[in-house]
């Protein structure tokens, strides 16, 4: 049986205009310069730049006629010129903001050029000899290496890859002397297929003293105890003084465990923080500026103003016109909403982080992380009147420029915990006094996870042995085993 009923619901929904500003609002400044670039690609009733507003007058009488005959054929328009026209009227001042450094120009930011490291390994191949077998195994060979310099295949893939991609058969033996000239190129341990191989490789091109050789020993023979920091076992197999021990393990300790990285010239992208905030302090206070690239001057296009202007003088309106208006008015409303998404970026942007520092007012003023007082996202979202979400959407992207270094906003959110006298302290503070902790034991003799509980506990702070061994992996601090020290 089919019926039909009435039912009312209430349902919230965003406008095209709220979803375009919350998109604005999580993009950094350079994203946002992109977005702004394309968006003026896009809608040419949009520019930007500084432009003399000109004055209109307002002697048109406004175009509401919803029928007008041009020969049989009857056009549906509403079109008020004037309310465009009025719009390159506004000041200025009303659509730019001033809580943004004069200094903060667009500097073009130079970019290094060079080879990359695939092509700086090829180029030193042909300093060497090779017929032209050998040749197109160590070209192979060095195409296989990955960006930390490493060969992370087996002999015996890399003889089957030759012989089915590249019609090259040959031998295992073949491949390890072509291989033994490519751990010659540099950087030295280039090629290598594992960590030990690696660090021995460039021990070989060390000078050779007895605390080297004792390293290349240790490695050579007992890479397991020396990775495991098992000191004793190697002190009593090798039969050396303490002392001894300690210079070879410097000696290792030296050499770089990822030789690949340590070229300039490499394809990573090189990635530039752009601030979009600075915080100063200026006689004991707090200043924040918004970076200047956040806040353009947009206005409307002159031509367009021009092209209404023309219709709006011409007395005999035909079609063609009334269709080039309804576009105009089109690029008009969407210059007009996206002017107004970005200064309400801009308006988000500063409140947000205005209430940040202020809430992190002692952090700001001193450096000092064990000051920062915990803070979740809904104590500033409360604070300004705003949804949890729009904060999140600025602190999780933004940068801010602090007497004390560029950081990522979301870094200034923590949890809470209670300590012994019952007060709410931040988790950051926990994790900073743990830092300081583990920086300040004896090496020879490192805090367990237990003992450090046991020693926050002593200091107020009286957290299980299991959050310590979170708080110790976050700050990517080792076991205690493995920060022993000789």
């Amino acid at each position: 049986m089919l019926k039909q009923q009435l039912n009312f619901k209430l349902s919230q929904k965003l406008s095209p205009q709220q979803i375009q500003l919350m998109k604005l609002i999580q993009l950094p400044t350079q994203a946002f310069e992109q977005r702004l670039k394309q968006e003026m690609e896009e809608n040419p009733a949009l520019d930007s730049g500084k432009e003399k507003s000109e004055e209109y007058e307002d002697t048109f009488s406004n175009e509401n006629s919803n029928e007008e005959d041009y020969g049989t054929e009857k056009i549906d328009t509403e079109i008020n010129v004037d309310e465009y026209l009025s719009d390159d009227e506004i000041p200025s001042y009303r659509l730019s903001s001033n809580n943004y450094s004069a200094d903060d120009e667009d500097k073009n930011v130079p970019y290094a050029s060079g080879t990359s490291f695939h092509q700086h390994l090829v180029n030193q191949l042909n300093t060497y000899r090779f017929d032209g077998e050998e040749r197109e195994i160590a070209e192979f060979l060095v195409g296989s290496i990955d960006e930390s310099g490493y060969i992370r295949r087996a002999v015996s893939d890399i003889l089957d890859d030759l012989a089915f991609t590249q019609n090259v058969y040959t031998s295992e033996d073949k491949i390890e002397s072509v291989l033994k000239i490519v751990h010659q190129l540099d950087p030295a341990g280039v090629g290598a297929r594992n960590l030990q191989e690696c660090l021995l490789i460039q021990l070989d091109r060390k000078e050779t003293t007895i605390p080297i050789k004792l390293a290349s020993l240790i490695l050579e023979k007992s890479f397991d105890h020396f990775s495991k920091k098992h000191y004793d076992k190697l002190l009593t197999k090798f039969d050396i003084t303490e002392d001894l021990l300690k210079e070879a393990i410097e000696e290792i300790e030296n050499l770089n465990p990822k030789p690949g990285g340590a070229y300039a010239g490499n394809n990573k992208m090189i990635e530039h923080v752009v601030p979009d905030f600075t915080i100063r302090i200026t006689e004991g206070e707090l200043e924040l500026t918004l970076n200047g690239r956040n806040a353009p001057e947009l206005h409307v296009s002159r031509e367009y103003n021009n092209m209404l202007q023309g219709y709006k003088a011409s007395k005999e309106k035909s079609r063609s016109q009334k269709d080039a208006v309804m576009f105009i008015k089109q690029k008009l409303d969407a210059a007009k909403w996206f002017i107004e998404a970005v200064k309400q970026r801009q308006q988000t942007l500063f409140l947000t982080m205005s209430a940040i520092m202020h809430y992190q007012k002692s952090y700001f003023l001193s450096g000092d992380e064990r000051n920062l007082k915990p803070m979740i996202l809904k104590d500033i979202a409360d604070e300004i009147d705003m949804d949890v979400s729009t904060v999140s959407r600025v602190a999780n992207s933004k940068y801010v420029d602090t007497p004390y270094g560029t950081k990522l906003i979301k870094e200034f959110f923590s949890e809470s915990m209670t300590n012994d006298q019952g007060e709410e302290v931040s988790t950051r503070e926990i994790k900073k006094i743990l830092e300081i902790t583990i920086g300040e034991e004896d090496k020879k003799k490192p805090l367990t996870d237990e003992k450090l509980a046991k020693i926050l506990k002593e200091k107020g702070y009286p957290i299980a042995r299991r959050t310590v061994a979170k708080y110790r992996e976050q700050l990517d601090i080792p076991v205690a085993r493995l920060r022993k020290k000789i």
